[in-house]
């Protein structure tokens, strides 16, 4: 499994590409950062978050990307950024066909360290470790999108083992016709026969020109 993680934000959008399977060691292709002024148009530094992540996804071809799920925070404005900036991701990928799984924070940190409330730093130290690398990537942003790829190969076959059984679950649980409403509904589809209509002239009266 090949996954381009996207830690979206306008100044710097992390990307980093690892492939591999749970359960067995897993091999960094590639990270970076795209980066756009923060003084530049937001036309503009849309069009070139949007340009850079179609670089990344003609070279690497990844089959799912994982973005970081946009949550509340006190700054507006950082939050508007980071949620145009994921937009744009999906976007990029949709348009290609390769399916987008959003993960939270607290969902990463627990994959990669096991537990939610992790720092940063501690982030950044399994993720040097999981990928066996000499150095931790930076900025920031480039490890948190390798975090990100690593905790959607780890949780993806989980995801799908519970989709399948959601799946399974709702087609065991469907209403199905009995064979009384199998019956009944026949029979509300039959025609029901209707009496014969009388004939518009009466039948002459039997007694009528008789004589006494």
């Amino acid at each position: 499994m090949r996954v381009l993680g996207v830690d979206p934000g306008l100044t710097r959008c992390g990307v980093g590409v690892v492939e591999g399977v749970a359960g067995r060691p897993l091999t960094m292709l590639g990270v970076g950062v795209v980066r756009t002024p923060a003084d530049a148009d937001l036309g503009h530094r849309l069009v070139a978050v949007e340009q850079g992540l179609e670089q990344w996804l003609d070279e690497y071809r990844p089959e799912f990307v994982a973005v970081e799920r946009v949550f509340s925070q006190h700054n507006v404005r950082t939050v508007m950024g980071t949620a145009q900036a994921s937009a744009v991701a999906l976007l990029c990928a949709s348009r290609r066909g390769i399916p987008v799984a959003l993960h939270t924070p607290s969902e990463v940190k627990a994959a990669v360290t096991g537990s939610g409330r992790a720092d940063k730093a501690q982030v950044g130290a399994m993720v040097t470790r999981l990928l066996r690398l000499d150095a931790l990537p930076k900025p920031a942003d480039a490890a948190d999108a390798l975090a990100l790829a690593i905790c959607h190969i780890w949780r993806a076959p989980a995801q799908n083992r519970l989709q399948q059984a959601a799946a399974l679950h709702a087609s065991r649980t469907a209403p199905r016709a009995t064979p009384a409403r199998t019956a009944a509904s026949k029979a509300s589809g039959r025609r029901t026969p209707t009496a014969p209509i009388p004939s518009s002239n009466p039948s002459p009266n039997p007694s009528k020109g008789r004589t006494a």
